[in-house]
């Protein structure tokens, strides 16, 4: 890409706090594009690394809204079309898609717009195709039709937190060892990683070939859905599934046990389990031909959504801000707080001296009995203390933690090394208030592996109500003095 030409084209987001556009818009920044932003609420882009950036315009308004669509065309060179409305009540999402694509298809023909891009599903054509399938491949109909040469891209599930068929067989592999399933998990895929999606997306401004066409992207894996879901299994460290499939599960049906079974809502996942019926896989390589490059495999896709993203750690799981509250795998907290009366230097002096000799600020019993249980099955209970009574530095051991953040006067973070279903971390947060005053906030985190790690979360709970307390009244009282 040309520096003269990332500088000077004008690029348009539709669907901008959403999964993709969200990471796209990131993408085309750093790029050097000129992006503008077309959002219902601009407030939502706050939470985005990227939505103060320099070269970012932001309009607000909705698809609906001929005017406010207009303008977000004003100078635009190229316009991403990522908007699908699957929530809507009894399949009306169908319509509302296809109104808006024709609106917006209509609008950018009276526009300084060069090309549409737009982001669709794979799905064998037919009359047996799914309702949301359908709808994808009419929207991109739709916006071929017009006179502004759009291209079309096709994919099966995207690999990636946000991703909400990806999240939902992610939930279901998670959370249970045993699954009676629809027949559909014998069907077909072929997973692409969200990082491949983004480089096809940005790669195709360069090539000109692509103007027009209807591509097809995957990864280099066709394999059925129980396969998949095995693979994330493995990769989440779980043991193999057990999967049955039958035939009497509809597709209402399973979207009821998904949002029984999930975060993910049963508005969005009766689409989700009427496409999953239909075979996903690649019918040209037109893209790989014209914008060659490596994709990740499946086993190395789920890799890397278990590093997180760059913007993340491993408490998110992946998640990046914008994406829906579901995504990123479960991650289980309880957030508590407290004012201390003293300095934040005296509040962190005090909380960096936990555990050891030290203790935890009361309920000594249970911690010891605690540890007494961690070292029956292995772990290291709390017999490893600590080096020093006052002083921690990062990468220290701390009975059954190991510290990995420690910023002075502002955060300590501890990730339990004891024996657990799961992951776990405490973190403390301090913010100064006024009159030589301290906010403390203390979160425990817990990422479960399993049925066993949700009952276990479930199980300390109560625990955390008779210990939490007494600890953050404990530093307020010794930073008193």
């Amino acid at each position: 890409m040309s520096e003269s030409a990332s500088r000077n084209e004008r690029i348009l987001v539709c669907g901008a706090t959403g999964y993709v556009g969200g990471r796209l818009a990131r993408r085309l920044l750093e790029e050097g594009y000129q992006v503008t932003c077309l959002v219902r609420s601009p407030e939502k882009l706050t939470k985005f690394s990227w939505g103060q950036h320099e070269r970012l315009t932001v309009i607000q308004g909705e698809l609906e809204d001929t005017e406010a669509t207009r303008r977000a065309l004003e100078k635009i060179d190229v316009a991403y079309y990522l908007v699908h409305s699957m929530q809507s009540a009894k399949g009306e999402y169908a319509q509302r898609d296809r109104e808006l694509a024709t609106g917006f298809r209509d609008t950018a023909q009276e526009s300084s717009c060069r090309r549409i891009i737009y982001l669709g599903g794979l799905g064998e054509l037919g009359a047996d195709l799914s309702e949301h399938l359908d709808s994808r491949h009419e929207v991109g109909e739709i916006l071929q039709s017009g006179r502004v040469p759009t291209t079309v891209f096709r994919a099966a599930m995207i690999i990636g937190s946000g991703s909400a068929s990806f999240e939902t067989l992610r939930y279901l592999v998670e959370r249970l060892p045993i699954m009676v399933t629809p027949k559909w998990v014998k069907t077909e895929t072929q997973p692409v990683a969200i990082r491949d999606v983004l480089r096809y997306l940005v790669a195709c401004l360069d090539v000109d070939e692509t103007a027009g066409k209807t591509l097809d992207i995957g990864g280099p894996d066709v394999m059925s859905y129980r396969n998949v879901m095995q693979v994330m299994a493995e990769k989440l460290k779980l043991r193999r599934r057990i999967i049955l499939p039958v035939p009497v599960l509809t597709p209402y049906l399973s979207s009821l046990w998904i949002g029984l079974v999930t975060p993910v809502s049963s508005s969005i996942a009766r689409p989700l389990a009427e496409g999953l019926k239909n075979r996903t896989v690649c019918r040209n390589d037109d893209a790989v031909r014209l914008m060659p490059g490596e994709c990740l495999g499946i086993e190395a896709a789920l890799g890397k959504t278990q590093q997180g993203d760059i913007e993340t750690r491993w408490s998110t799981a992946g998640k990046i801000p914008g994406d829906p509250d579901w995504s990123g795998g479960t991650t289980l907290t309880d957030r508590r707080e407290i004012t201390v009366q003293g300095s934040v230097e005296q509040t962190f002096a005090e909380i960096r001296s936990i555990g050891g000799a030290n203790g935890y600020w009361g309920a000594g019993f249970l911690w010891r009995i605690r540890g007494w249980m961690d070292q029956a099955i292995g772990g290291p209970g709390l017999r490893r203390g600590r080096r020093h009574p006052r002083d921690l530095h990062y990468g220290e051991a701390v009975d059954f933690w190991r510290v990995t953040k420690l910023v002075p006067n502002e955060r300590l973070t501890l990730r339990a090394e004891m024996k657990l279903p799961g992951e776990a971390e405490l973190d403390f947060q301090l913010e100064p208030s006024a009159a030589e005053t301290t906010q403390v906030v203390m979160t425990a985190r817990f990422r479960p592996k399993g049925l066993l790690g949700l009952a276990y979360w479930y199980a300390v709970l109560p625990l955390h109500g008779l210990v939490f307390p007494v600890m953050l009244r404990g530093i307020a009282k010794n930073v008193r003095g």
